[in-house]
């Protein structure tokens, strides 16, 4: 018994540390895959992608970057060999919040200096240029959002499960367990124990369903100078962060599943730990590899896209400190990110804030109704 939660804990150590080297190297590589059009959530011409200044300046990103990741990786990577696990969970907790706040603060520090550059070259738009592409060959789309009826069948077969085997659950169900494989937490057997499970995976749908949602209803951006190949471009990234984001979903709903028969004693509660921090790893995993394969909103797709000296069109303004978007003339509520993989929002949007409420609402709702039902 000794050697399964000296193995357990290493392994659960071992998981939780790979998470701050991967979260890591997104940060690092996060400069290199943004549209050739945006330096630092700056508007610049797409020809100074190769401009030899803003290239130090993203090198020198990934470098300071890759520093701190490796001082927070050797730290973890230590805790984990040694078996201090307050010590390994401090540097995910703290090394995680670290990095995410570093690459901000590194991004507003390269942003004024490309701002600066930008004025010294003179690099404005004089008019704002805009395209629509219309053609026999229909763009990719995100995949359809009826592929979240997936997460039916999974809430149904986790609540049969919690049915069946109820009769067998101890009256005290092991809830939380350390990294030494000892419980520390238990709930109290109820009717309404199979539940939980189920509405973890009925919350997990909701988020990635309305995720899914805000793809398909994000705004399309396109290059005026290549309005076809652009828009193709952004429709086979918005196609493959769709898919990845279903597939996903419907990999971490397995948990429901999981749980319920960790309660029932089918398997080990350090079992169903294993298998949740695993499965994360491999969507973290998943995520970085789409991300480098299409960059941000498909940069990477077609290097050779036609590239254009002028300044076509220049929305800086609208960028609030590079990452928050206000812009009241513009009706879209989604658009992509300006530094990051992925979808923001328009903040000067009444809607926004409304989905943000309702969001706030549903999160305190779920939480409630899991505490009161253990």
């Amino acid at each position: 018994m000794e050697g399964n939660a000296t193995e357990f804990a290493a392994t659960m150590l071992a998981f939780t540390v790979a998470l701050v080297p991967l979260t890591g190297i997104m940060t690092i590589v996060t400069p290199f895959l943004m549209r050739r059009g945006e330096v630092f959530a700056v508007t610049v011409p797409d020809t100074a992608a190769h401009d030899p200044y803003l290239r130090r300046l993203k090198r020198r990103y990934a470098l300071l970057m890759a520093t701190l990741t490796a001082v927070l990786t050797a730290v973890g990577a230590f805790g984990a060999f040694t078996g201090d696990a307050g010590l390994a969970l401090a540097v995910l907790c703290v090394g995680m919040l670290l990095l995410c706040i570093g690459s901000y603060g590194l991004m507003l520090y390269f942003r004024s200096k490309v701002r600066s550059y930008k004025k010294e070259q003179g690099w404005q738009a004089s008019a704002r240029e805009s395209v629509a592409v219309v053609g026999d060959a229909p763009v990719p789309r995100a995949v359809s959002l009826k592929w979240n009826l997936l997460y039916l069948p999974v809430i149904a077969v986790t609540l049969a499960i919690g049915a069946v085997g109820y009769a067998q659950m101890p009256d005290l169900i092991p809830q939380h367990m350390n990294f030494q494989g000892e419980v520390t937490e238990y709930m109290e057997k109820t009717p309404f124990t199979i539940l939980v499970p189920a509405l973890i995976v009925a919350f997990v749908a909701a988020c990635m369903a309305f995720a899914h949602w805000t793809i398909l209803r994000s705004k399309r951006p396109s290059n005026p100078s290549a309005p076809a190949t652009s828009a193709l471009a952004y429709g086979m990234f918005a196609r493959a962060q769709s898919i990845l984001l279903v597939a996903g979903g419907l990999a971490l709903s397995v948990l429901g599943p999981v749980m319920e028969l960790s309660f029932i004693g089918v398997i080990g509660l350090e079992q169903a730990g294993v298998f949740v921090v695993a499965l994360a790893l491999v969507i973290v995993v998943g995520s970085i590899v789409v991300s480098l394969v299409y960059g941000q909103g498909g940069s990477r797709v077609f290097s050779r896209m036609a590239a254009s000296e002028r300044l076509l069109a220049d929305d800086d303004e609208h960028w609030k400190l590079g990452v928050f978007y206000y812009n009241p003339d513009d009706a879209s509520l989604f658009l992509p990110e300006r530094f990051g993989i992925g979808w923001t929002m328009n903040w000067a949007r009444p809607a926004v804030w409304a989905i943000m409420l309702a969001g706030l609402v549903l999160t305190v709702a779920f939480v409630a109704a899991v505490m009161t039902l253990m």
